[in-house]
């Protein structure tokens, strides 16, 4: 049976998704949608706070709630809501789709990177090698990934890419025992990709991401580290 909640929400997602609200719009006042959707206040009002949990819509204090933009990469980003749960067999199946994706980036940055680009990129695999701090490698290498994304273009891609990799972030690699020789490795996977992109070799750059997130998933399943809370900084990754 479908609960008030449920009608309120689908009701109001459904007004969004035909355009009766567009993006920016202000919603109705409340007592006009309690009467459309046949909902309480209470039930209204708990739609509308799981649709801001979504990026859908936007409350302004003193000023109503607000359809948002609507813009890909925000609603993409709500996906970490529910990434977030997943288990490391979970984790596990979403790196086939990290592999497809992070190739795919890869290859574009090849192809459109500027060579200021290029020397950003480079500066910060340099500053992973020269850390042994596993907390700034991993924000090092966050910033390494999410340039290439965003040199690719395509906001929602690097928004889903995100997405996938701050779940995986969650799994300490570099503080177990064979963490020294992890992070030579990665280091040297990262210093593969930079060359391919230095190279403008489109193939050479999907096969080096390809293979470095598939290096990645290896690890993780040799050794299964148990995912911890992430505290104010970042987690090392991989």
């Amino acid at each position: 049976m479908t609960s008030a909640v449920d009608r309120a929400f689908h009701g109001l997602r459904h007004m969004i998704a035909t355009g009766r609200i567009g993006a920016g719009e202000r919603l109705p006042p409340e007592g006009d949608l309690c009467e459309q959707l046949a909902v309480s206040r209470g039930s209204l009002r708990e739609a509308v706070r799981m649709l801001a949990a979504l990026r859908v819509l936007e409350p302004r204090h003193g000023s109503g709630t607000y359809v948002s933009a609507l813009e890909p990469e925000d609603i993409i980003g709500s996906l970490s809501l529910t990434v977030e749960l997943l288990p490391l067999s979970g984790v596990l199946e979403v790196y086939e789709i990290r592999r497809v994706l992070e190739a795919h980036v890869t290859a574009q940055a090849a192809a459109r990177r500027t060579p200021e680009e290029l020397e950003s990129l480079r500066a910060l695999v340099e500053g992973m090698e020269a850390t042994d701090d596993p907390a700034e490698v991993s924000a090092l290498d966050h910033r390494f990934h999410a340039g290439i994304a965003r040199i690719a273009g395509n906001p929602a891609l690097g928004a889903l890419i995100d997405v996938f990799r701050t779940r995986s972030r969650k799994y300490q690699m570099f503080t177990l025992p064979e963490g020294a020789e992890l992070k030579r490795r990665s280091d040297a996977d990262h210093r593969v990709i930079l060359a391919a992109l230095a190279d403008r070799d489109p193939a050479a750059a999907a096969a080096a991401a390809q293979a470095h997130v598939a290096q990645t998933e290896r690890w993780l399943r040799a050794f299964t580290p148990p995912p911890v809370e992430e505290p104010e900084g970042g987690l090392p990754g991989v």
